[in-house]
């Protein structure tokens, strides 16, 4: 096994022109000694996002709007032997590219993801972070917000994404977690935008995440959570 895998990081994007060069410098800041691809997926037909970036060297791609169609449009294009799927909202800690790499030298690991930090002073959104952090632990089913990384061979070998409009992250975990495979949380904190709780409000958002969690599990479908997501 490969002690020092190169990492592909793949970023689904929408109408984020405004932020999507933060992003990349904060990763290239942290990726300087490191081999990591960036490949950014827009799912804006007109490639919005994609006209906005200012750095050289990013693979770039326009793919159906879905997080998950938009993600494995960018793992096609990957050459690195560990997938990073990365929000265009959130901020990785300044050592993720070596705790990626510590935590696949444990035999048996297929990928994993960080603990969740909301980028906001408010005290009570410490509480979603603790109640992430114990779900995710507990379940083994991380969300998407949390930095999700995967090997590439396994990710193509389970099938990738599926191409359904929310709970794509959930599901791939779930797939990950009945095969039997083992993935490693690490205990850094990924620092994402409360800009979603900020706009519907933390008690709403957070009720409305739990509902939506709860009825994917009773079997409602995804195409009709999102109608209700809307």
């Amino acid at each position: 096994m490969n002690r020092n895998p190169s990492i592909s990081v793949i970023i689904p994007v929408l109408n984020e022109a405004r932020g999507i060069n933060d992003v990349i410098a904060h990763l290239r800041s942290q990726a300087a000694v490191d081999a990591v691809e960036i490949i950014v997926v827009d799912g804006d037909p007109a490639g919005s996002t994609i006209k906005a970036i200012s750095h050289p060297g990013i693979i770039t791609a326009v793919a159906e709007k879905g997080r998950g169609s938009q993600m494995n449009c960018g793992a096609v294009r990957a050459t690195g032997e560990m997938l990073l799927f990365l929000h265009a909202d959130t901020l990785l800690p300044p050592n993720a590219f070596a705790c990626i790499r510590k935590c696949m030298e444990v035999t048996g690991h297929v990928g994993g993801a960080f603990d969740l930090g909301i980028d906001t002073e408010q005290k009570v959104f410490r509480i979603t972070e603790r109640y992430v952090a114990w779900r995710t632990r507990l379940t083994r089913i991380p969300f998407g917000d949390q930095a999700i990384f995967l090997r590439r061979d396994y990710f193509e070998r389970i099938g990738g994404y599926r191409d359904i409009p929310i709970m794509e992250d959930v599901d791939l975990m779930r797939r990950i977690r009945q095969r039997g495979d083992a993935i490693c949380v690490v205990p850094e904190k990924v620092m994402t935008s409360a800009r979603r709780w900020e706009k519907d409000g933390i008690v709403f958002g957070t009720l409305r995440n739990w509902m939506l969690q709860a009825l994917y599990c009773c079997g409602i479908s995804p195409e009709r959570l999102a109608r209700f997501y809307r």
